[in-house]
């Protein structure tokens, strides 16, 4: 079976997100940090399956759009044989009123077809907003599990006080626990990224980008603890 390497797949991006959450389950059995990537797992679960609707017509849109249409063309046609020239008598307001008002139900028409056409666009866009606001909220829960894990408490024995974070964690295993971070961050910009390979609405495509600078920015933070880590915990990664 061919397969194309220039697009976000939604299956292998829903593979990638499970065997993640066995990883972090593995390294971390206690950590809330797997819940977390259950949960993005169950949105790209959904994801997947919106995206399939997403490409599907609403048909019963369709339908009224063309049934506005065809009214639309026979009332203008109907507008255009009542304006010929005729020879027969008429008065000239009475003549001016009624193709006012032919045109008045001409616009109507015309108003109601774009609504219905646009109507469609917009109840697939509200579609994906509600996934985009849960990423959003997503990549800050992810944030908040990497808030407290600073190397600088890990390699250096500091005065701490009651209310100081615990860390148990040594630099090999905190720097797997940031990297995990980092991966969920990036898989959270790609479920996003997603939906734009079937819907290219300009405010899904501008909600798509603050999704991807979000995460890019808040793994960006966490390279730089990763980064501060020492060498052999980068062999012992390895």
């Amino acid at each position: 079976m061919s397969r194309t390497y220039s697009e976000l797949d939604a299956g292998a991006v829903l593979q990638t997100v499970r065997t993640l959450g066995r990883r972090i389950g593995e390294r971390f059995p206690e950590a809330g940090l797997g819940g977390v990537c259950g949960t993005l797992e169950g949105i790209c679960d959904e994801s997947t399956e919106q995206l399939a609707s997403l490409r599907k017509p609403i048909w019963p849109l369709r339908v009224a759009s063309v049934t506005l249409l065809i009214v639309v063309a026979g009332l203008t046609a109907g507008t255009i044989y009542m304006v010929r020239p005729s020879n027969q008598a008429f008065e000239l307001a009475t003549f001016v009123d009624m193709v006012q008002n032919i045109i008045q139900d001409l616009v109507y028409l015309a108003i109601g077809v774009f609504f219905l056409v646009r109507l469609e666009t917009i109840i697939k866009r509200r579609r994906v907003s509600r996934i985009i606001h849960q990423l959003r909220s997503i990549a800050h829960v992810i944030d908040m599990h990497q808030l407290t894990k600073d190397p600088d408490r890990v390699l250096r024995n500091r005065d701490t006080t009651a209310s100081s974070p615990t860390v148990s964690l040594t630099p090999f295993l905190l720097r797997r626990y940031l990297d995990y971070c980092s991966e969920m961050l990036s898989l959270t910009g790609k479920i996003a990224a997603l939906y734009l390979k079937h819907f290219d609405d300009p405010a899904t495509v501008a909600a798509v980008t603050e999704i991807e600078d979000l995460t890019t920015g808040l793994s960006r933070k966490i390279w730089q603890k990763i980064i501060a880590l020492p060498e052999d915990s980068v062999e012992e990664a390895k």
